[in-house]
């Protein structure tokens, strides 16, 4: 190397260089490139870090559609919510490899994206010769339990006026609440928009109910409506087949994948009682301002937290835990088919009217199976309130990932005795909470409860 390095440099000297052009009769043939389509597959994308496999709600694009970078393709139900895929490439839908309805696992090819029209016939070839992964089921299949339904709707709406009238009423979504709420697709919604197409009182052939881009069309097209209304008719005949085996929808099996994980985390329970009759005069003072009780509790729960912290900590890999930097509530609800916690992020800063505004937007867009997924796979704390429903006490399962869950009851007025030896009456409300006893012990829950329950008592902080 050394000697290397004291090699004498030598001046560079520039020789005349001939190139192939530059010699006589030497010419150069153009290089001709050729420049070949491509044929690209869509995937099922992975909508959430727990998400499996995903469910065709709808196509927003046909066969044979132009499509643009960043247009929407489909519509995906993933474990928690409905989303919409985006292609990341220019070119044409070639060919739909899972249909609506049908199931695919993440990562497996649902349909094919040719760049240029001439493709799309070789890509129908590919795709008719290899298929998907998908779970669609069979275009036809022998009589079961299940196909004997239909059959029976088709009687009722053959019967008299009456009985149509009778079913008509019930037509409409339970996730509408009364027809406030539209379910529908984002692609739906937006079509309508731009058809003037009225969604209020129209149940679509989607999943549940769902509107989708089709039931929107055939409104539009001029004497669609009284096919929409058929369709409405045909989906909301409320009854279960008995008998029938029903398979698990994309919820259900992420919830019974999370259940059954939580049986691999040691848990204990404590429960406590909790005088409500300041909270509930609150309440009553400031429900008008659009104050929900959930709010109400929630902001309570983060305010005991932030006292707490290791009661809002986790333990994900059983070797380690985190002590939480943000206290976000999560709150469960129920929705059609499953179980979903939307989630009030940094509950213990925001404002209680705020927050409220907040778990109301909350709620719609969970029943709508409009959540992003940080909207609801964020929690650090858990709520489940069956209160409304009479419920007194119950324990809650600790969902994955979280440290504790707080099961509330429902506020009752009961019969005490006061620290003077009197009797008196009082509401009442139980809560149990169920904690990763491999980061959190009893000492540890016994004194958050203490807090919340002061807080509960004495809630004048719950309006700062």
């Amino acid at each position: 190397m050394s000697r290397l390095l004291q090699t004498p440099f030598l001046p560079s000297v520039s020789l005349p260089t001939k190139t192939r052009s530059s010699v006589t009769g030497f010419r150069v043939k153009p290089r001709i490139i050729p420049i070949q389509a491509k044929i690209r597959e869509i995937f099922m994308p992975a909508l959430s870090s727990t998400m499996t496999e995903g469910k065709i709600v709808s196509w927003v694009k046909s066969e044979g559609d132009k499509l643009n970078k960043g247009e929407s393709v489909v519509v995906v139900e993933s474990d928690k919510a409905d989303m919409d895929v985006e292609t990341f490439y220019d070119g044409y839908l070639a060919a739909i490899m899972v249909e609506e309805g049908g199931v695919a696992p993440v990562g497996s090819a649902i349909a094919l994206l040719a760049e240029t029209e001439d493709e799309i016939a070789d890509a129908k070839a590919k795709a008719s010769g290899g298929g998907g992964d998908s779970k669609a089921p069979p275009p036809a299949s022998p009589p079961t339990a299940t196909v004997v339904a239909p059959v029976a709707v088709e009687k009722k709406i053959a019967a008299p006026p009456v009985a149509i009238k009778a079913v008509a009423a019930s037509a409409v979504h339970p996730a509408s609440e009364g027809g406030k709420r539209i379910v529908a697709s984002p692609y739906a919604k937006k079509l309508a928009k731009e058809l003037n197409v009225e969604l209020a009182g129209l149940v679509g052939s989607g999943p549940m109910g769902r509107i989708v881009a089709k039931d929107v069309e055939a409104v539009a097209a001029g004497g669609g409506v009284q096919a929409a209304v058929a369709v409405k008719e045909v989906v909301a005949v409320p009854g279960v087949e008995l008998g029938s085996v029903v398979p698990f929808t994309t919820m259900q099996g992420a919830v019974s994948r999370n259940m059954v994980e939580s049986l691999a985390v040691p848990t204990f329970r404590v429960g406590y009682t909790i005088s409500t009759d300041a909270l509930d005069a609150l309440y009553k003072k400031i429900k008008s301002k659009g104050v929900t009780m959930t709010a109400l509790l929630a902001k309570a729960t983060a305010l005991a937290l932030a006292k707490h912290p290791v009661v809002n900590s986790s333990c994900r890999d059983g070797n380690s835990f985190v002590y939480n930097s943000s206290i976000n509530v999560a709150v469960a609800v129920a929705i059609d088919g499953g179980l979903i916690t939307p989630v009030l992020q940094n509950a213990d800063k925001v404002d209680i009217y705020s927050l409220s505004r907040k778990w109301k937007e909350l709620v719609d867009k969970a029943r709508a199976k409009q959540l992003q997924p940080q909207e609801y796979n964020t929690g650090t704390f858990t709520l489940s309130n069956l209160g409304m429903f009479g419920v007194d006490r119950f324990d809650a399962i600790l969902p994955p990932g979280t440290g504790a869950i707080m099961a509330v009851g429902a506020s009752q007025p009961s019969v005490v005795a006061t620290k003077d030896g009197r009797i008196g009456m009082k509401n009442q409300m139980q809560v149990n909470v169920t904690a990763d006893h491999r980061v959190i012990y009893g000492a540890d829950l016994a004194q958050f409860l203490q807090t919340l329950a002061s807080i509960i008592e004495d809630p004048k902080d719950l309006t700062f």
